[in-house]
């Protein structure tokens, strides 16, 4: 029902909704962190600035992201949501003719990678 709404509600704003009611609530754990709406909201933030303005990403654009499942990736997507960016999730332990087959799929102008990949 939701999605049927004009505008659809995203998960984008179902997130936004939860950070503002209830801030300090554990979204995330991972080893033995703990990671607050709040924490998710804040660096979320900040990485949109960053990719905004220093990498200069724009609303309609598709970024590939080949990221460990750690909790950079979440924040990572929450911020290219923010922005209006696409993103092209890449499964890390891809390489080789798969990876360059799922790039040239991916249309993206940008790779978001960690420095191991």
């Amino acid at each position: 029902r939701r999605l049927n709404r004009q505008p659809p509600v995203t998960l984008l704003d179902v997130f936004q909704q939860h950070a503002r009611r209830q801030p300090r609530r554990p979204l995330l754990r991972f080893q033995d962190e703990v990671y607050t709406y709040e924490d998710m909201e804040r660096r979320s933030n900040r990485a949109a600035r960053l990719f905004s303005r220093r990498l200069g990403l724009q609303p309609g654009q598709t970024v590939a992201v080949f990221l460990p499942n750690e909790p950079t990736y979440v924040w990572t997507w929450l911020a290219l949501a923010k922005l209006g960016c696409s993103m092209a999730c890449l499964n890390c332990n891809v390489r080789g003719r798969a990876l360059q087959h799922a790039l040239a799929s991916a249309q993206a102008t940008l790779v978001l990678a960690s420095p191991g990949e």
